[in-house]
Formats: structure tokens, C-alpha cells, sequence
């Protein structure tokens, strides 16, 4: 109970001392903020709440109940301030000795009692035959204590009534201050008593005097015959004739005073009947006025009566009082009926039910109102839930909303939950904890075997509670995830046109509605094992949030192709590598809410499967996106986005090799896409790992292997095409060149220069250096060093191939051999180094100073007339270098 005001404290009570039944006016503070505030009140220890009428916060009269205690506190309980305390006590009397004729105490003195319930009252006039005060003077007790009189009058009453009545002790009792002129006063009144006495009998004789004439008149009569005849005759003749005088006289005297008689028996009779409604008019008014205060709500004025009623009148033996007490049980039963009726109504307020329950108690119902309410309440609940779900089940085709409808009914379903579910639940704990009864039950024991039917009803009432969690999560499961389902579950539960799944964002929304739910009903104190069905729920709807985002992730990295704008930065990067870290690092961050863990709520990566899903799904996404760079690599000509390759203007593309086409080339989009590779290779994919890893996901050592496998597969396989196409059509035309014009090294002319063909090779090997330079500079020495491998491999094999060399030939050779070795000295690997020493292996040596000093010769002429077209291998020297 709550308290907003200060505990009542009585502070006095007048009188401070009576016998039982004697009203009394309480004061003090904080006596309550109304009639319905008052709650208890006990005097002495016994319960005067009855009898109590609230006057104000300050003052509330009573009546002193039969105590136990002489003496005790007046202790005032409010609902507003609890249980007060008190400074004064009251002290009980003993009832005095009760007269013949004055009024009884067995029946309570109604005369002002007002009942507060019906707001009128119970005023009965008592029945005095003669005055309890004989003197007809003010009474003022004195303050002799009791003990004294009865020692001081041994033997003595000061009952009036009383053979050993003394008038002594009658004055000092009743009298003690009372004046002299009072007692003359008094002694005066007892005169006009005796008077009025002695009339009534002188008026009695005179009514009758003619009759005792007569009877005189015959008694001498036959005196007289006696005497006269002295015979057994006469005496037998006037014995019969005094009987018959007798006997008129008799019937005379009826005749005069019976009409008399009648009317005063009449009279009698009626005053008694009147005496007995007036006195009993509270249980004969019981029937009209239960109806009347049913018809107006006020049920605890009805249960007031009845429990007086039944106090008074439940073991009476009086036939009218047996009907008429008959009639209220009809009716009270009738209360039952409507009461239990409204307590299983819905929908309806925790606090209505607690009333009705408090009232059923209060009257005895049978059976357990407050389980039926309970069960009352479990299937109204259940069949709410599932009207909900009918309702937008019903309204698919025709929903309009922005939310999709399986959102809303999510949420419409859960709150429906959150609200119903508290007041279900404090209705149990009320209903365990005995808080549902009165005082009167509690003193009755029911609330004890209230208690005892909830112990042994705890197993049903969490399976009523599982069940609502269970259809909880069954509705929501039949409306997200109906692969989770039964098929009879699915048919029961499901109903939803699934016609496109819900994106991770809506399903982190769902989640979190779920969440708070879970919130609102955990702060229940609901224990954990009832709710654990929604905790496996919740982590079904993150894994499979988890499984849709990487799925919708995939799709999206599948698109990327179709924003690729080709448009190149100072590092030979596209915007897609950004892209997809992009694109993965906010579908990781869209899930964040969803990976982290709540209270009670376990990893979604505890299980085996679900960790080998994300990691397939992980690699799938990276898979996607290699296939979207392979699918962009061979992409036809004639597909190709219509952009213009921007270059970077600080670059030194000495060549310009960029030509203002309208479409890139296949071999650009090759080194684009190459480019990215690398990037991709190095940096884009360990930031995607850490991603990963900083998201506690599984697996991720394997996901970056298998990416970073198939990634380099399809550098390796785009390199090779690319170097295909490069360096096939330089490799083809050495050996057209060489023999151009009939050329023969056994029957050749001294050498001059490196001739035209070694030139055109060169000046391709430069063509495709600064296309590559203008895409990636990273990229030169790979292609570069690859392209002369292939060039300086075909040159050995021509060599190999010659039979024999003349003197001027193999001078030939040899110039044109290490003409284009020393050209491309910045890219020569091992191969292309064993290649080239093959070649001039397969030559003559130069055994001539002079043959030697015309080669040196020759080659500084070949490299002067050559130098700036060889510039551009300088520069990326120096690059190599720095």
C-alpha cells in the first residue's frame, strides 16, 4: 500500500470510559480523507468499523464494541496513512443490573445509530413500560466507586425493584448533588404516583359497586332461608340459587368489560406487531433495499447488510424471520451470479477484477473465482492474439502502408502482448500473495486456502503463461520465418503471402520490437524459463537477419558492375574497390544492433551451422565481386560505357598514349581492372577481413584465404590475356623483320645500325608502356618484364634456329641482340637474362679489336638516335628506384 499522508493519531475520545454500546466522538489527526479512506478501527481491541461514521479528518463517532480488555487504545486505519497510533485509551465498564422494564441490551440500542452504508437510520424507540427514573428528576451519577456502597449497605440494592431496595443508597448513587429543592420536587412526584394509584382502584370498586349489591342482596337472602327453614332442602335451594347469582354476576361483569378487554388485547397486539416491524425493520427492508443498491453499484453497502443480516438472523428459529432471511439469500445469490458474470467479462481493468473477486470472497462464493478469472483472462488473451493476426492476414491484398504488413503486425501483436500480459500477470501474484481478500476473508481463512489453491495450481498457470509465449512466438515465426514452422503449426499460425522477403533492415527493426518486449516482460520478474521461448526466437531472427543482409549485401556487390564509371585516379583505381568496402562495411553496421548480445541473449555464432553459413555466404560476397571484375574485364567493345579515360595530368605520359575514343579499349579495361586487383590485393580485402573480425564473425582466416586464392586466379588469368594480347604481335613480327628484303646471316653486309624490325619492336614494347604507364604505374615493371621475357625468348629461338653466321652476320646479331637487351636492361628478369645469353651464345664469338670497337660503335649510335624514344625506360628506372 502506498502512503501520501502522515499515520492517523487519536489524540481523545468522549467519554473516555462506558460500557459496551456507548457512542463515543474520537478526535485527533489525519483521521482519513473520506468514509471509503477508512479502512479499520478497533477500540479496546475489537473491531468498531461497523458502527463507525466519519465526520471529518478530525472526528469520527462510534459505538464501543463487547471488548476483552477493561482498558486500551483507540487505534484509526486509514488507506491514505496506514495504522495510526493513539495518546488516550479508553477504559470499558461493566454493564449495570438491568430491570424487568428497561431496555435490553441484547439487542443494540438503535435509537441514533446511523449507518454510514445506507445513509439512514436505525432508530428504534424502545418499548418502556414504566419510567426507569421513579423520582421523575434529573439523574447525575456520582463518582462513590461501587465497592464502598456495597460495603456500606451490606445486603442492600439500589435496584427500585429490588426486595432489598434502599432508598439510601438509590440518592448517593443517583442523587448525590442534586439540590434540596429537586428532592421536593421528587418527593411531590412520588406523591401524584401514589395518588394516581389509589384513584384507579377507588375508580375500579365504583365501576362494580352495583354487582357487589346484588351479591350482597342474595348472600342475605340466603342467610335469612337458613335461618328460617333450617331443612337440608332449603340449604339445597339456596346453595343453587347462589350459584346462579354467581354466575349472573359473572356473565354480567364479562358483558361490561369485554368490548373493553377486546379493544385493549386489540390494541395490544397491534403495539406488539408495530414494536416488531420497528425493531426488525433492517431485515425486513433487507431484500428491497439489496436491489436497490445492486441496481446502483454499490455492492459493499449489499455485503455490509448481508454479513449483519447473518450475524443476526443466520440461526434464527423464527418462522417470519427464517422467510424473510430466505428471501435475502435468493437475492445475495443473485448478486453471485452477477458479479461472477462481470468478473469474466472482457475486456476488463485489473482493478475491476480485484473488486469483484473481493466481493465474490466477501460473500462466500463457491468454487475459486479468482482461477476462473485467471482462465478467463488466459483465453481472452490467446484469442486476441490470433483475431490480430487474422485481421491482417485478411487485409494483404489490400495493404497500402509503408511498413511492410508483416512489420506492423509485429508490432501491433507485441504491444497488444506487453499491455495484456502485466495485468494477467499481477492478477496471479495477487492471487498467490492473498492480496485479492478483505479483512473479513482473511479472518474466515479463506485467504489461506487461497493461498494453498495457488501452490498446487502454479504448474497450470505457466503452462497458461507458456502458452502465450509459445503463440507469441508462433504467430511471429508463421509471419518471418515459416520455414520454422510444422506444416500443421504453418496452417494454424501462418496464412502470409510471402511475396518478397523482408530486407535486413526491416528484420532489425522486427528485432528490436521483439527485444523491448522481452524488455517489458522480463521487468515482470516473469521468470527466465517461461520466457526462454522468446529468446529463441530472437536468436532465430538474427541469424536468419544476418543470413537475408549477406544475401541482399551479395546482390548489391553484383550491381557494383553497373556503376563502374572507368574513371581512373593518380594510383590506377577505379571508385569500385571503395565501393565494395563501402558497401560491405554498412551492411556490417546495419547488423551491429543484431550481432550484439542483450542480456540473456546468446551469440548468434554458438552453433556449428550458423557459423558455416555466414562464412559461405562471406565468401560468396567476395566471390560475386571477383566475378564482377572478371565480368568487366571481358566485357565486348561495343558494351563498353561510353567515358573517357581520365589520366593523371602530374604523371609523365611522355607518349599520350590516351586517345580521345569514345569507348575504352578490351586491353585497357584489362589494366583497369588488373590495377584494382592489386589494390584489392593488398588493401581492400584485409580491410574487409578486419571488418569482418571486428564484427566477431567466424571463419574469417578462411574467408580471406579462399578470396584472396580466387582473386589471384583471376589477376594471373587476366595478366596472361593481356599479355597475350600485347606480346603476341611483337613476337610475331621479329621474324618477318629479320628476314625481310631475303635477309641471309651467312652472306650479309658489314653492319651499319640495328636494322627497322629491332626498331618497330622497340617502339611497340614502348606503346605498351606508356598504356600501361597511363593507366597504373605499379603495373609497368610486371607487364613490361613479362612482354621482354616473351620478346627476348623468341629472339633466342630465331638465333637458335640459324645454322651458321658469316663474320658480318654474327656482328649483326650480336648488335641487334644487345641493342635490345641494353634498351630494356630496367625490366630484364632471370629468364629474359638466360634468354638473351642463349641467343648470344648461339653466335660466333668476336674475335677482332676491331669488330668489338665497331659493335661499341654501332650501339652508342643505336642508343643516341634512339634516346628519346628509350627516355620513358629511364624514367620508370628512377620510379623503380625511389
Amino acid at each position: 500500500m502506498s502512503r501520501s499522508r502522515q499515520p492517523p493519531l487519536v489524540t481523545g475520545i468522549s467519554p473516555n470510559e462506558g460500557i459496551s454500546w456507548t457512542k463515543v466522538t474520537i478526535r485527533g489527526e489525519n483521521l482519513g480523507t473520506g468514509p471509503t479512506d477508512l479502512i479499520g478501527l478497533t477500540i479496546c481491541g475489537h473491531n468498531c468499523l461497523l458502527t463507525a461514521e466519519w465526520m471529518s479528518a478530525s472526528k469520527i463517532v462510534c459505538r464501543v464494541g463487547q471488548a476483552k480488555n477493561d482498558k486500551g487504545d483507540i487505534i484509526v486505519t486509514t488507506k491514505s496513512g496506514g495504522r495510526g497510533t493513539s495518546t488516550v485509551s479508553f477504559k470499558l465498564l461493566k454493564p449495570e443490573k438491568i430491570g424487568i422494564l428497561d431496555q435490553s441490551a441484547v439487542w443494540v440500542d438503535e435509537m441514533n445509530y446511523y449507518d454510514t452504508r445506507t445513509d439512514r437510520n436505525k432508530g428504534i424507540p424502545p418499548l418502556s413500560l414504566r419510567p426507569a427514573n421513579p423520582l421523575g428528576i434529573e439523574i447525575d451519577k456520582g463518582r462513590f466507586p461501587q465497592k464502598d456502597l456495597e460495603a456500606l449497605f451490606p445486603g442492600m440494592s439500589a435496584d427500585f425493584t429490588s426486595e432489598n431496595f434502599s432508598a439510601a443508597w438509590y440518592l448517593i448513587e443517583n442523587h448525590s448533588t442534586t439540590s434540596f429543592d429537586q428532592l421536593k420536587m421528587a418527593v411531590m412526584n412520588l406523591k401524584k404516583q401514589a395518588n394516581k394509584k389509589n384513584e384507579g382502584s377507588l375508580a375500579y370498586v365504583k365501576g362494580g359497586l352495583s354487582t357487589f349489591f346484588e351479591a350482597q342482596d342474595a348472600l342475605s337472602a340466603i342467610h335469612q332461608k337458613l335461618e328460617a327453614d333450617g331443612t337440608e332442602k332449603v340449604e339445597g335451594s339456596m346453595t343453587q340459587k347462589l350459584e346462579n347469582v354467581l354466575n349472573r354476576a359473572s356473565n354480567t361483569a364479562d358483558t361490561l368489560f369485554q368490548e373493553v378487554l377486546g379493544r385493549k388485547d386489540k390494541a395490544d397486539s397491534t403495539r406488539n406487531a408495530l414494536n416488531v416491524l420497528q425493531r426488525f425493520k433492517f431485515l425486513f427492508n433487507l431484500p428491497l433495499n439489496i436491489e436497490r443498491n445492486i441496481q446502483k453499484g454499490d455492492y459493499d453497502v449489499v455485503i455490509n447488510d448481508y454479513e449483519k443480516a447473518k450475524s443476526l438472523f443466520g440461526k434464527t428459529e423464527v418462522q417470519v424471520f427464517k422467510k424473510y432471511y430466505a428471501e435475502v439469500e435468493t437475492r445475495i445469490e443473485a448478486l453471485r451470479e452477477l458479479l461472477l458474470n462481470k468478473l469474466l467479462e472482457t475486456p476488463s481493468t485489473l482493478h475491476d477484477q480485484k473488486r469483484y473477486i473481493r466481493y465474490l470472497s466477501d460473500l462466500h462464493a463457491s468454487g475459486d473465482p479468482a482461477w476462473q478469472c485467471i482462465g478467463a483472462q488466459h483465453k481472452w488473451i490467446l484469442q486476441l492474439m490470433h483475431n490480430c493476426k487474422e485481421s491482417y492476414v485478411k487485409d494483404q491484398k489490400a495493404w497500402r502502408c509503408k511498413a511492410p504488413q508483416q512489420v506492423a503486425f509485429v508490432e501491433k501483436l507485441t504491444k497488444l502482448v506487453v499491455i495484456q500480459l502485466p495485468n494477467f500477470w499481477k492478477l496471479w501474484i495477487s492471487y498467490v500473495n492473498g492480496s485479492l481478500f478483505s479483512e473479513t476473508a482473511e479472518k474466515s481463512g479463506q485467504m489461506e486456502r487461497s493461498k494453498k489453491n495457488a501452490r498446487q495450481r502454479q504448474n497450470d498457470f505457466k503452462k497458461m503463461i507458456q502458452e502465450v509465449m509459445q503463440s507469441l512466438a508462433k504467430l511471429i515465426r508463421g509471419a518471418l520465418l515459416p520455414f520454422s514452422l510444422r506444416e500443421g503449426e504453418l496452417r494454424q499460425f501462418g496464412g502470409w503471402e510471402m511475396k518478397s522477403e523482408l530486407s535486413g533492415q526491416w528484420l532489425t527493426h522486427v528485432i528490436q520490437t521483439v527485444r523491448l518486449s522481452y524488455e517489458s516482460l522480463t521487468a515482470l520478474e516473469i521468470p527466465n524459463d517461461m520466457l526462454h521461448i522468446i529468446q529463441d526466437l530472437i536468436l532465430d531472427l538474427r541469424v536468419h537477419c544476418i543470413m537475408v543482409t549477406l544475401q541482399h549485401t551479395a546482390e548489391d556487390v553484383k550491381r557494383l558492375a553497373e556503376k563502374e564509371d572507368w574513371v581512373v585516379d593518380n594510383e590506377g583505381l577505379t571508385s569500385l574497390p571503395s565501393q565494395f568496402e563501402q558497401c560491405i562495411v554498412h551492411s556490417l553496421q546495419s547488423l551491429k544492433s543484431v550481432l550484439d548480445c542483450k542480456p540473456g541473449e546468446a551469440s548468434v555464432f554458438q552453433q556449428q551451422k550458423t557459423q558455416e553459413d555466414v562464412c559461405q555466404l562471406s565468401i560468396g560476397i567476395m566471390q560475386v565481386f571477383i566475378d564482377c571484375l572478371e565480368q568487366l574485364s571481358t566485357k565486348p567493345d561495343c558494351d563498353a560505357d561510353t567515358t573517357h579515360l581520365s589520366a593523371d595530368v602530374s604523371s609523365p605520359d611522355l607518349f599520350g598514349s590516351i586517345h580521345e575514343d569514345s569507348s575504352l579499349s578490351s586491353e585497357k579495361r584489362l589494366l583497369i581492372v588488373l590495377s584494382n586487383c592489386c589494390y584489392l590485393e593488398r588493401h581492400t580485402f584485409i580491410n574487409v577481413a578486419e571488418h569482418f573480425e571486428k564484427h566477431s564473425f567466424q571463419g574469417v582466416e578462411k574467408i580471406t584465404q579462399i578470396s584472396m586464392e580466387s582473386l589471384k586466379e583471376l589477376d594471373q588469368r587476366l595478366f596472361e590475356i593481356y599479355i597475350e594480347l600485347k606480346a603476341d604481335p611483337i613476337v610475331g613480327s621479329l621474324e618477318p623483320g629479320i628476314y625481310a628484303g631475303y635477309f641471309d646471316w651467312k652472306d650479309c653486309l658489314i653492319p651499319t645500325g640495328v636494322r627497322n624490325y629491332l626498331k618497330e619492336a622497340l617502339v611497340n614494347i614502348i606503346a605498351v608502356h606508356a598504356e600501361v604507364f597511363t593507366i597504373s604505374k605499379e603495373l609497368v615493371p610486371r607487364v613490361l618484364s613479362r612482354l621482354v621475357e616473351s620478346v627476348a625468348e623468341e629472339l633466342s629461338r630465331l638465333m637458335q634456329c640459324v645454322s651458321s653466321f658469316s663474320k658480318n652476320g654474327a656482328l649483326q646479331a650480336r648488335l641487334e641482340i644487345c641493342a635490345l637487351r641494353d634498351a630494356v636492361a630496367v625490366y630484364l628478369t632471370p629468364e629474359s637474362n638466360s634468354s638473351f645469353k642463349q641467343a648470344l651464345e648461339a653466335l660466333p664469338q668476336l674475335l677482332s679489336g676491331a669488330d668489338k670497337k665497331l659493335l661499341e660503335e654501332l650501339l652508342n649510335k643505336f642508343k643516341s638516335s634512339m634516346h628519346l624514344q628509350l627516355t620513358c625506360f629511364q624514367a620508370s628506372s628512377a620510379m623503380m628506384k625511389t
